[in-house]
C-alpha cells in the first residue's frame, strides 16, 4: 500500500511520508532511530503527530512571542494524545523586508505547502500573524491539503503618549502627517515613536493582520473566537493550548481545508471583510487562497456582497477604537452573529461544528455597541471596499470607501503624475510642485510587476506645500498597494500594472481622470487610439531578474485581481 493510500485511512504518525530507499522497512527502522534521539517515548513518538509551523524571527517583532504559543499548542496536542512536532517556515516581518512583504509572501506560501508535505503530520497548525504570514501560511495549507488550523499572534496592547492613546500603525501616519505638515517638531514625533509600539503583537488597529485574523475567523479555518485576543492576554495561550486539542480532532476526523474553504465560506469571508471596513490587502491575499481552492473571487461580485453589506465596526483606521476593545465587545463572533441573515450558515469549520450551530451557541452574548454595531443602525448602509472599472483599470481597482472623503467621490481632476517611487520621493517636498488641492496623484510602476514588488506605497504622502496650507485628502491612484492602517481618498491595485503595460502607463500630467464611487467606475478622459500610442511609443522598461527567487516572482506572478499568486500554484492555473 502506498504513503499516498495509506493517508487516507486516518493518521499515521511517524509512519507517513517514509523516506525513500528502496526498502520501506528499513526506512521506518532507520527514521525510528533517529527519532528515539530526541528523548520521547516509544509510546509517545507512536502517536499520530501534529506539526507546528513556527514563524518565530529576530526579524519580526509581530512574532515575538511564538515561543509561548508554541509551548501551548504542544501541551494541548499531548493533552488529547498527539505527538507535536514543532518546525520553522518562513517569517515575513513586515516592516524588514526589501523591496516589500509581498514578494516573498509566496515563497513562505512555498515553503509552508512543501514542508507539510514532506514532513510526517497526520494534521498541522499554523502560527502567524503579520501581514502576509497568515495567507501564506494558509495558501500553503490549502494546497497541501492536510488538516490544518490557523493560530494567529494577536494585536498589540495600544499605548500611550501623555494623554493620547496610541496603537500602531494609524496614529504613527496621523502622526507623521502633522509632522509633514510642520504642525509637530522633531522632538514630539520622536516621543510618539517611542510609544507606538509597546508590547509584542500585530498591529493594534483594523489593519491587515487583523483584518485577515478577522476573516480566517469567518472562514472557518481558525477557532471560533480566537481571532481579537490580545497578544499578552492571558486567553492568547489558552486559545494556542485549544488550538492543539481541536488539530488532534481534525487529524483524527480527516476534515481537511477543501472540506472549509468553498465557495460559500470564501463569500462569508469576504462579507465580514467588508463589514468590518478591513484592509484592502485582504482582497488580494483572499483571492490568492480562495485562488489554491479552486475558488475564483469575481470583483463584481465583490461589489454585489458590499452593496448589501453595512459596514458595522467602529475601529481605526476608521474609527476611535482598537483590537483590545473589539475582543472586549465581543470579538469577530459579535459580528457574525449580527451579520447571520447575510451569511452562509452551512459552512463547516474547524471547531468540527458549521458556521450556524457555532453561531447559535454564542446566542444573547455581550456586545458593546459603541464597537460592534447593529445592521439596523451601521456606521455605514455599504460595505468598507469597492472596485472600480474604466478604460483606466480593466482589470479592477479597489477604493477603501469606508476610509475616504465622500466628497471626492464623484469627481473629475487634472493628473499630476509620478513615475516612480523615486521620483515621488524627488518632488513630493518640492515647493514648486505644480499640484492643487483638487488635482489626481497618480503613481505609476509600482505594482506586482515592477522592479519595486507593490509596495504598500499607494497611501501618496499629501504633498508638503499642501499639507502646510491644511489640505487633508485628495485623489490618489496607483498600481500599489495600501496598508491596512492608512486612510484616504486612494484608488489601489490598478490593473493591469504600468510595468506591465497597462493603461495607468498612458497617463500624462494635465490628463483628465474621472472618479464615480457610484458608477463604480475610473476613466482616463482620453481617447482609446491615443492611450494605444503612447503605450506603443513607450514600452515599459522595468529590468529583469536573471536568477533565482526573483526570476520566479517575475516570470509566474500574477495581477491583483488574481491575488498576485503564482500562476502554477493555482488549483486552476490562467
Amino acid at each position: 500500500m502506498s504513503d499516498e493510500t495509506s493517508s487516507n485511512l486516518g493518521p499515521q504518525g511517524l509512519n507517513k511520508g517514509l523516506t525513500n530507499y528502496g526498502d520501506r522497512d528499513f526506512a521506518r527502522y532507520l527514521r525510528l532511530s533517529f527519532a528515539n534521539s530526541t528523548g520521547r517515548s516509544k509510546e509517545l513518538l507512536s502517536k499520530p503527530v501534529i506539526g507546528i509551523a513556527s514563524t518565530f524571527s529576530d526579524f519580526n517583532n509581530c512574532h515575538r512571542l511564538v515561543p509561548e504559543l508554541v509551548a501551548a499548542v504542544k501541551a494541548g496536542v499531548l493533552q488529547a494524545g498527539g505527538l507535536p512536532m514543532e518546525f520553522p517556515t518562513i517569517s515575513l516581518g513586515e516592516a524588514f523586508l526589501h523591496p516589500t512583504s509581498l514578494v516573498y509572501r509566496n515563497l513562505a506560501a512555498m515553503d509552508t505547502e512543501e514542508m507539510i508535505r514532506a514532513q510526517p503530520m497526520d494534521a498541522v497548525v499554523l502560527i502567524g500573524g503579520c501581514d502576509k504570514s497568515v495567507p501564506a501560511a494558509l495558501m500553503g495549507a490549502i494546497s497541501a491539503n492536510v488538516p490544518a488550523i490557523q493560530l494567529v499572534t494577536g494585536p498589540m496592547m495600544t499605548g500611550r503618549w501623555r494623554t493620547e492613546r496610541l496603537g500602531a500603525c494609524t496614529d504613527c501616519r496621523r502622526f507623521w502627517a502633522r509632522f509633514r505638515a510642520g504642525e509637530i517638531d522633531r522632538k514630539t514625533i520622536d516621543e510618539v515613536e517611542g510609544n507606538l509600539a509597546t508590547t509584542a503583537g500585530t498591529c493594534a488597529v483594523m489593519g491587515t493582520a487583523s483584518t485577515m485574523a478577522s476573516i480566517v475567523e469567518a472562514l472557518g479555518m481558525m477557532l471560533p473566537g480566537t481571532a481579537a485576543i490580545p497578544a499578552v492576554h492571558a486567553d492568547r495561550l489558552r486559545a494556542a493550548e485549544a488550538t492543539g486539542k481541536a488539530a488532534m480532532r481534525l487529524a483524527l476526523d480527516r476534515i481537511t481545508p477543501d472540506k472549509i474553504v468553498t465557495q460559500k465560506s470564501v463569500e462569508n469571508a469576504l462579507t465580514t471583510l467588508l463589514a468590518i471596513g478591513g484592509s484592502t490587502n485582504a482582497i488580494i491575499h483572499l483571492t490568492a487562497m480562495a485562488g489554491r481552492a479552486g475558488v475564483d473571487i469575481d470583483l463584481n461580485r465583490l461589489n454585489e456582497i458590499s452593496d448589501r453589506t453595512p459596514v458595522l465596526v467602529d475601529l481605526k483606521p476608521t474609527g476611535p477604537y482598537y483590537m483590545e476593545d473589539l475582543y472586549a465587545a465581543g470579538g469577530v463572533g459579535a459580528i457574525l452573529r449580527e451579520l447571520k441573515p447575510l451569511l452562509h450558515l452551512d459552512c463547516m469549520t474547524v471547531s468540527g461544528q458549521t458556521l450556524g450551530e457555532r453561531l447559535a451557541e454564542d446566542d444573547g452574548a455581550f456586545v458593546d455597541r459603541a464597537v460592534v454595531k447593529t445592521r439596523e443602525a451601521p456606521l455605514q448602509p455599504q460595505g468598507g471596499l469597492v472596485a472600480l472599472f474604466g478604460n483606466l483599470a480593466p482589470g479592477g481597482a479597489i477604493l477603501k470607501r469606508a476610509a475616504a472623503d465622500p466628497k471626492l467621490f464623484e469627481t473629475e481632476g487634472r493628473a499630476v503624475v509620478f513615475t516612480s517611487l523615486e521620483d515621488l520621493a524627488n518632488r513630493i517636498d518640492d515647493p514648486d510642485l505644480d499640484i492643487n488641492a483638487d488635482d489626481f496623484m497618480v503613481l505609476q510602476n509600482a505594482g506586482p510587476k515592477s522592479a519595486s514588488g507593490m509596495p504598500e506605497a499607494g497611501y501618496l504622502p499629501i504633498p508638503t506645500k499642501l499639507g502646510r496650507a491644511g489640505v487633508k485628502d485628495l485623489v490618489r491612484i496607483s498600481d500599489a498597494r495600501m496598508s491596512g492602517t492608512a486612510y484616504g481618498t486612494i484608488v489601489l491595485h490598478v490593473s493591469p500594472d504600468s510595468a506591465s503595460g497597462g493603461p495607468l502607463a498612458a497617463v500624462r500630467n494635465g490628463d483628465r481622470i474621472r472618479l464615480s464611487v457610484k458608477n463604480k467606475t475610473i476613466e482616463l478622459l482620453v481617447d482609446d487610439a491615443e492611450i494605444a500610442r503612447r503605450l506603443a511609443a513607450d514600452p515599459p522598461q522595468a529590468p529583469k531578474p536573471t536568477r533565482g527567487y526573483g526570476l520566479l516572482y517575475e516570470r509566474e506572478v500574477l495581477q491583483a485581481e488574481h491575488g498576485c499568486d503564482f500562476n502554477f500554484l493555482r488549483a486552476k492555473p490562467l
